[in-house]
């Protein structure tokens, strides 16, 4: 017997939200990949894992201003949007922990 595979509704997977999820991922990758690399190196950062810092903080911005308007679109799925918008409010966090931990010594 064959099962079909029926959809009952018109609605897609958002393309903005696909996108913020990625974005999230690679900003998240980024952020464990410099933290472990100054934990091999007994604390010292280096200026790559500064400028991957930088490039996650800009990537979870963009991210967070995706998954949001993915959320907004009416005629599509949002899960991705969801995940996308949590995932880049979590690197928001943890770049702004370390700004702190830095600044005031944790």
């Amino acid at each position: 017997m064959l099962r079909r595979h029926l959809i009952f509704t018109d609605k897609k997977e958002n393309k903005k939200g696909i996108f913020s999820a990625v974005l999230g991922l690679i900003s998240m990758t980024g952020i464990c990949v410099a933290v472990y690399q100054t934990f091999l190196n007994q604390g010292v950062a280096f200026v790559r894992g500064g400028v991957s810092f930088l490039l996650a903080l800009i990537f979870s911005i963009a991210g967070l201003v995706f998954g949001i308007m993915g959320k907004m679109d009416k005629d599509s799925f949002h899960l991705l949007s969801w995940v996308g918008i949590i995932l880049n409010l979590l690197v928001l966090a943890c770049i702004s922990f370390t700004l702190y931990a830095g600044a005031y010594g944790l």
